[in-house]
Order: structure tokens, then sequence, then C-alpha cells
């Protein structure tokens, strides 16, 4: 068993940041050395106060808005990096982290799958992770496990497999204004549609990710691929922590993804997601079939939260990434997650 904790620093203290903190403070073993975040409100404050919990610890956790001090004093074993959808905002900073020496989980979606659409900076950190002799890992609800890496894992009970077709029907509403400014959540239609002529509205970031990692882990090529958004529209006023859409705007983005592999195996991909879907009588959950020998339909009912799957898969992968080889890895290259319920002290591999 590994004596010292698992020091963790978390960059980015927003709804998934702090939530990560909650977490972390709830496990045996852990130990939260640093928090850095840029808005100012926040700034110098105790990370217990922002939290409204009691200090565990001895001393106390303020806000820095200085990642190279939080680095430099504290020696963290990993960084909880909360920031960016997109590898290449990402990027900077985990080079940062990865330069001093420490292991990296960035939940920015694609950084589950980054050689998907930046193979290059895939590249990139693969190297710079061998050479400072650290790990990066790009993870979180979806992508990261509900629509591919769970899909993955259920494909090993089958002999051939001929479509996937995944759906993920789920609330926006745990999520921060980062990801309701990306959705377009609040804007008229017509707000919508001009930002979306500017590829200014993500949308659900991660379907090329899941498309490739699925083929990757089959051992196949992708041919194709193609995916299409619209905006859903709300005929009611909704409200949610982060966001607000009144009847008439948008409150969310219907998602489609369709894709050819080898061997003329097709992934379907189905996501529309939402703030409050309730109020308007639509009912969340996941749902993988598999075409193939045997045929598979798993459903889960409702949906696995996205803030509290986002936040629980990062946490739970610590271990795994510490304990990995060096370089920049996906949820496939390690062991499948796992709730942690003991001592994380205990999964720690000694060397």
């Amino acid at each position: 068993m590994r004596t010292s904790n698992v020091k963790v620093v978390i960059w980015g203290f927003g709804a998934m940041g702090s939530g990560m903190a909650k977490m972390i403070l709830e496990k045996k073993g852990f130990e939260i050395v640093g928090v850095c975040d840029v808005y100012h409100g926040i700034v110098g404050k105790s990370i217990f106060q922002i939290l409204n919990i009691d200090n565990p610890y001895d001393h106390d956790v303020l806000i820095n808005d200085n990642i190279d001090v939080i680095l430099r004093s504290n020696k963290p074993d990993i960084v909880l990096l909360a920031t960016d959808s997109f590898t290449a905002s990402a990027f900077p900073k985990i080079k940062k982290i990865v330069e001093y020496g420490v292991n990296v989980i960035s939940t920015a979606e694609e950084m589950s799958y980054p050689k998907a659409n930046q193979p290059k900076l895939a590249n990139e950190i693969h190297r710079l992770a061998k050479v400072h002799n650290v790990t990066v890992l790009g993870t979180g609800v979806n992508p990261g496990m509900m629509m591919d890496l769970l899909a993955i894992c259920i494909s090993g009970v089958t002999e051939n497999v001929k479509e996937f077709e995944i759906s993920r029907i789920n609330s926006l509403s745990p999520f921060g204004k980062t990801v309701m400014e990306e959705q377009g959540v609040g804007l008229s239609l017509k707000e919508f549609n001009e930002k979306l002529e500017k590829n200014e509205i993500a949308g659900h970031v991660g379907f090329k990710e899941s498309a490739y990692m699925i083929a990757d882990a089959m051992g196949l090529k992708v041919e194709s691929f193609s995916q299409a958004m619209k905006p859903i529209i709300t005929d009611i006023d909704r409200k949610s922590k982060y966001g607000y859409a009144k009847a008439g705007d948008v409150c969310g983005v219907e998602m489609s993804a369709t894709v050819m592999l080898e061997d003329n195996i097709k992934i379907k991909l189905y996501h529309p997601q939402q703030i409050e879907p309730e109020m308007a009588g639509v009912s969340t959950g996941d749902y993988i079939k598999i075409s193939g020998k045997p045929e598979i339909n798993l459903g889960n009912v409702p949906e696995v939260e996205g803030g509290i799957g986002t936040i629980a898969i990062c946490v739970n992968m610590i271990p795994h990434v510490i304990n990995s080889k060096a370089g920049l890895v996906t949820m496939i290259d390690l062991p499948v997650p796992r709730a942690i319920m003991g001592d994380v002290r205990n999964l720690i591999k000694e060397d």
C-alpha cells in the first residue's frame, strides 16, 4: 500500500471541477493540494467556503489563478483539467502540466480520442508525455463511456457485429455556462441559425471521437463519417442552474451521426440534449443496440446523469492513470473503470 496521499490539483472550478473536489474530499487517501481558476469572484477564496463544507485538513486550500505557482509548490501526482471542450484549446494547459512532470486527466471532449480530429496534437501530447514520463487521459461520461466504451465492452460477448445503434437522451441541466453557450441554450431560432452558420454552435462534441474509439477497438478503419445538428425549441419557459430558455427559444440540440466502417459495419449515433427535459415530458436514457451474433439490447432509464457521471469517471480513473505507462492513453488502453470505495492508495502500484 502506498503510504503518502494521492496529491491532486484541480484546474477549473466550475460545475465539474467543484464536483470533483467534493467527491475527492469524501474518499480516503486523496489530498487536494491546489485549485486554479481565473474567475475573479473566487480567486483567493477557500475552496471549502465555495463548496460550503467543513475543512477536513489542518490547513486551508485557497483558489489561485497562477497554475505555475501551484505546480511548483505542491508537486502533485495528477491534475484534473476541467476547462475546455477542444484539444487545441486544452493543449497549452496540458503541455504546461506535463512539462512539470505531472499526470493529467482532461474533461475536454475531443481529448477522449484526440487523434480523431487532432492527430498532430495527439502525437505531440504523446511525445511530451513520454519525454516527461507521465500519462495523459481524456475522459468523461460522454464521450468516454456511455456512447463508446460501454458499447465496446459489451461487444466482447459477440461473435460478430453488423451495426451499432447508440442513443443517449440526456439533460444539460447539470452543466455550466460554457456548455450552455456551446449548445445555444437561450438563443432565439434566428440567433441559433446565425451562429450555426458561423460554426459558433458546438453542439455535442464527441461523435467523431466515439466512432474512432469503437473502430480502433475492433481493429477497423472509419471509411465515412457524417453528422447533423438541429435546435430543440421549447414550448415553455425552462430554467436550470446555469441556463434559461423562454418559450419559443432554443433549449438544446439534437445531434445524429452515421459512420461507415470497413466490412460494411455501421455505427448510428443519436444524442438529443436539453435543459430540464422532463418539463416537456421527455424521458432520459442510455441505449445500446448491437445487430450481430448474438443481438444485444441494453437500456438504462433514466440516463446516467451527465454531471455526476463526468465527475465520477474522472476521479475513479486517477489510480489507473497513475499506474499507466507514460504517454497519451485513451479509455480502451486502461483497465475498466470502477468505483473507488476503499482507500485509493490500495489501488496504486508500487514501483
